[in-house]
């Protein structure tokens, strides 16, 4: 078969009702939403088998990322595709209207609590936008035990065994696999993670499911077993400066994933060679160039820079802020390892 070659991907957007969304992700994709209820999540990159992301533009516009991955796995993915039979991570952004559940996620070594094919879920959070309401729940309140957590459930004092923070935009937030965490009350947020849809849901604000009028289903036992109880308050990490003239800040690295962002309004370079990264646009416009071909980039784009295509040069049209994610450069053996900052 012969193959086309690779160039900067762009992903369409894979908008998820949620009871706790809102219509906000309008905004930051750029896109009319579908229908008229609340749209919770975009998932962006997404390599799942129920929701696959496929090719905006150019000459593999159509196809999936599993496709890709596939067809090109060293070319999109570098040295580390032969460890990797999916794309290893999952993209969205969140309009948390409401506050989501409480929940937890399994860690890479709970395999007994992962489904076949699944890994733990580690993942982090950019706040976008966030209100006076807003509040990030990550991390137990001191003195918290399995058994003070199993009664708060009973007796519906869940948020007092919670740590807390009223988010601001910027914030950069890291959740370790086994975190029990919660967000809501009008926050937006740009969220990585592994490629993993395993979560618990350990208490619900006494939301009902408007399709039953019923309560959601908690998976309380599940949930307990999962939760890293010495996992405290869980705060903003602090980024660290990079030497270089593009601004370049790094959020998180940890095994899972790495994470800069980058802001200004003169050009800066995007991508490595051999390895796969990732550029998402969350503020201002501009270009992808590469091989003299412009690639335009709005806010709401997440492109793929296919290991073979290697650097790029980003071209601001005005004031930019963009992030760059880097791919686990080995298959995860761990919690995702902690974030730097």
């Amino acid at each position: 078969m012969s193959l086309a070659a690779l160039y900067p991907l762009r992903f369409e957007p894979i908008y998820q009702y949620r009871l706790w969304g809102g219509r906000r992700l309008a905004e930051v994709i750029g896109e009319t939403l579908p229908g008229e209820g609340p749209i919770g999540e975009a998932w962006v990159l997404s390599d799942r088998e129920d929701h696959p992301s496929r090719v905006a533009d150019g000459p593999l516009a159509g196809r999936t990322i599993a496709e890709l991955v596939e067809d090109y796995p060293e070319q999109l993915l570098g040295k580390v595709a032969p460890d990797y039979g999916r794309f290893p991570l999952l993209l969205k952004f969140l309009d948390a209207s409401d506050v989501l559940s409480v929940q937890v996620h399994p860690s890479d070594r709970q395999p007994g609590y992962l489904p076949d094919g699944e890994t733990g879920k580690t993942e982090a959070w950019v706040v976008l936008e966030a209100g006076p309401r807003s509040r990030v729940y990550a991390g137990l309140a001191p003195g918290t035990t399995p058994d003070r957590l199993r009664r708060a459930v009973a007796d519906g004092t869940v948020p007092a065994c919670l740590a807390s923070f009223t988010p601001k935009p910027g914030d950069a937030v890291f959740v370790p696999a086994g975190t029990v965490h919660a967000l809501g009350g009008d926050v937006v947020v740009f969220e990585v993670q592994q490629n993993s849809d395993v979560t618990f849901r350990l208490y619900d604000w006494e939301h009902l499911d408007p399709g039953t009028g019923k309560p959601r289903a908690l998976h309380v036992d599940e949930a307990l077993a999962c939760t890293d109880f010495d996992q405290g308050a869980v705060t903003p990490v602090t980024p660290v400066v990079e030497a270089g003239p593009e601004g370049r800040e790094r959020l998180f690295d940890c095994a899972a994933f790495k994470l800069w962002r980058l802001s200004g309004r003169s050009p800066f370079m995007v991508g490595a060679a051999g390895v796969a990264r990732v550029v998402v646009c969350v503020d201002g416009v501009g270009k992808i160039e590469h091989e003299g071909v412009s690639f335009p980039v709005r806010e709401g784009d997440v492109f793929v820079l296919p290991s073979v295509i290697g650097v790029c040069s980003f071209q601001p049209n005005g004031a930019v802020t963009v992030l760059e994610l880097a791919l686990p450069q080995r298959p995860i053996t761990d919690d995702g390892g902690s974030a730097e900052g």
